[in-house]
């Protein structure tokens, strides 16, 4: 992306590839907004096929709520395999309209392909207040750390590829990851946040990374406050973990410090990759009450650590 970066120049584009969020921002031809852009597609992560539609949809929008947005328009970006029948392709779209109509956003068309392998997902369009916008480079000192969703998926959708999965773990981690952020969004406005990401590709501890070198601070998690999915701890003990855990670990562990104390299957999960998951928000410690108040019923308020004086590193102890 830094090849493209010198393309993404002018007075009108607020965050573009050269920066370390998820989104691009572009002030509109209205005064003080600004337009947000992302795109996100991946394979399968569960077996039905409502739930892989609804769960790409919650994935891709989640950047434009990280980034204080509201979603206006998507594109889905389709790629299906010729023996997938029409009743496998109508569940997968079903399971992404219920998400889309949730958000509040028009689904205006897209783009499909045959592909060996499938992929699903949306390229999103939003929009918010350019004094509201929320980047990774604006964490401070003294700031507290939240997740508003649990760890583990990684560990959970992996169960199910291996055959080893508990059914009931099972449904509790697709319900989370079909859950939108919409509501964890509004709460960080209401707390005037200008700092979260969303926890996906890159694990908690990749995510983080990105907000402590924009924002040249270190992140402390405290590992016992980090909140799971049931059962993803055991299952990491067994070793069912993605493949995804040991690249974060190659790609980001020679920035992050871990304390010899913190379990190595908890430091697993950590670096692995979650499939839409919560937010991490940077709260100022004053705006504490007004985060935890006006938060949805089924998102965390989860402290797990805060923002601290460092050059541009995570730590877990």
């Amino acid at each position: 992306m830094q090849q493209v970066a010198p393309l993404a120049v002018g007075d009108d584009v607020v965050v573009g590839p050269s920066g370390y969020d998820d989104v691009g921002a572009v002030r509109s031809g209205v005064l003080g907004k600004v337009t947000l852009h992302t795109v996100d597609f991946f394979p399968p992560v569960v077996d039905d096929a409502f739930a892989y539609g609804a769960i790409a949809a919650a994935n891709s929008l989640s950047d434009i709520y990280a980034s204080g947005g509201v979603p206006s328009v998507v594109l889905n970006l389709a790629g299906f395999p010729k023996d997938w029948g029409a009743d496998v392709l109508e569940q997968v779209f079903a399971g992404a309209v219920q998400v889309v109509k949730q958000s509040g956003a028009k689904w205006v068309g897209g783009h499909s392909v045959q592909s060996a392998e499938p992929m699903y997902g949306f390229a999103c369009f939003g929009e918010c207040d350019e004094s509201d916008l929320i980047t990774n480079a604006g964490a401070e000192v003294g700031d507290l750390l939240f997740l508003t969703k649990p760890l583990g998926a990684g560990s959970i959708t992996t169960s199910v590829k291996r055959d080893v999965a508990d059914q009931q773990h099972v449904d509790a981690a697709v319900a989370g990851m079909m859950r939108l952020n919409d509501t964890a969004a509004r709460a960080m406005k209401a707390a005037e946040v200008k700092a979260a990401t969303d926890i996906t590709g890159f694990g908690l501890i990749g995510h983080a990374f990105n907000i402590a070198r924009a924002s040249n601070v270190e992140l402390r998690f405290s590992a016992s406050a980090i909140p799971l999915y049931d059962g993803a701890l055991d299952l990491a003990k067994q070793g069912v973990i993605s493949g995804a855990s040991s690249r974060g670990r190659d790609v980001y562990g020679p920035d992050a410090t871990i304390h010899s104390d913190v379990p190595e299957e908890l430091t697993d999960i950590c670096f692995d990759a979650e499939t839409s998951g919560g937010l991490l928000v940077c709260v100022h410690r004053g705006k504490v009450d007004a985060f935890r108040e006006s938060l949805g019923e089924h998102d965390l308020f989860a402290q797990i650590g805060e923002v601290v004086a460092g050059g541009s590193r995570v730590s877990l102890v």
